[in-house]
């Protein structure tokens, strides 16, 4: 059994309806607070400078706002990434899970400006970018195109070993069939959500 120290005693393990609790502290950050649900988890970013005492406050301040909010962990109902850190902290996360950690970004950021493509990578500098057009889709759909995006920061192309990368996640056929479907929809004249097309093989 895993035990907490006195000093970690007063840290939720677990929601008032049960989640888990995760606490995930980040050197980035310096002074901002995050809390989204991650895969049925009640996740609480905070500052990797912050005490023992921080963190129990922040933590219980955090989950407090997340009941507020009516926010509730379910598969496909998680809360999206809403800001660029928290996207980026995710896209740190899905790196970590399904590419060993090897794809570090520079930077992970929504625009609203991407209508041909769902995201782009460009490994020359270690950027990602999403369209927001994206936010309303299913987070194992997000999820899909930040591995994709993430891998091509290994590998350029989209050749065996770049799908290999890729398909390392696995709701990959899945979110391709999604996406394949929402273009076709669109293109009938049945617009559940945006159609840009998938960046260069997506």
């Amino acid at each position: 059994m895993v035990r907490r120290s006195a000093a970690d005693a007063d840290v939720p393990l677990v929601t008032d309806d049960g989640a888990p609790v995760v606490v995930r502290r980040s050197a980035r950050r310096r002074r901002t607070v995050a809390a989204f649900w991650e895969d049925g988890k009640a996740v609480v970013a905070i500052p990797a400078s912050f005490t023992k005492s921080q963190e129990r406050e922040w933590v219980h301040r955090m989950l407090a706002k997340l009941k507020k909010q009516g926010e509730r962990r379910s598969g496909q109902g998680s809360r999206r990434p809403a800001t660029d850190e928290v996207l980026a902290e995710h896209a740190a996360h899905l790196s970590r899970t399904y590419l060993g950690g090897r794809a570090v970004p520079t930077s992970v950021r929504w625009v609203s400006n991407q209508n041909s493509r769902w995201g782009s990578a460009t490994p020359a500098d270690g950027t990602i970018r999403l369209s927001n057009k994206l936010q309303s889709m299913p987070q194992w759909v997000i999820d899909y195109v930040l591995v994709h995006e993430l891998a091509h920061l290994l590998v350029a192309g989209h050749n065996a070993d770049f799908w290999k990368l890729v398909e390392s996640y696995p709701e990959t056929q899945r979110a391709k069939a999604f996406l394949e479907g929402v273009a076709f929809a669109t293109s009938r004249g049945l617009p559940p959500y945006s159609n840009p097309a998938p960046d260069s093989g997506a």
